[in-house]
């Protein structure tokens, strides 16, 4: 029952932030409109538009290649996963009328912008998570006997098989508040 109120908390949430950011964006394209005229509002408004579809061609097809790159080379996506996706909203901000959504877009669309929102959703995605899930995560040590084992105990090869070293040990509680 817990997870359905939780889900409900947070679309509600989720409908006000749209709901506000709309307003904001009426109140802002007004303003501008009454300082520059409509007729230059509205130019501007799909000068905005062109130019994310620019960026989003450019900078998708950046990303795009990065993530393929990745792919042939058998490497996992990463930081060029995020990229994309902050490519595509960035797009998407840009290409939707709204001025606030156009600077928002941008901070997405450019590589030397890119870290801010990057920082801004990985610190809301951690902080939704359970504690024990959070890192880093600390191991305190309960073996008492020193580990002795061969000197580099990770090659292997075909000549001999060498046994890894263990070290038992517990996860201890996080000593933060």
């Amino acid at each position: 029952m817990a997870t359905g109120y939780t889900a409900r908390r947070t679309s509600s949430g989720l409908r006000t932030a749209i709901g506000l950011g709309a307003l904001a964006e009426i109140v802002v394209y007004v303003l501008v409109a009454s300082w520059i005229g409509l007729g230059w509002t509205v130019l501007l408004t799909l000068a905005t538009s062109a130019l994310g579809w620019v960026l989003l061609a450019k900078q998708g097809t950046k990303a795009l290649g990065e993530l393929r790159l990745r792919a042939e080379e058998h490497r996992a996506p990463g930081r060029a996963l995020g990229d994309a996706g902050l490519v595509a909203l960035g797009g998407l901000l840009m290409v939707l009328p709204g001025f606030i959504g156009d600077l928002l877009g941008l901070l997405c669309l450019l590589p030397g912008t890119r870290a801010l929102p990057r920082a801004l959703i990985a610190r809301g995605v951690a902080s939704r998570l359970p504690d024990a899930m959070r890192g880093p995560v600390r191991v305190r040590s309960v073996r008492t006997t020193p580990v002795t084992g061969p000197e580099e105990p990770f090659r292997s090869g075909p000549a001999e098989r060498v046994q890894p070293r263990v070290i038992e040990g517990e996860v201890a509680p996080d000593p933060r508040p």
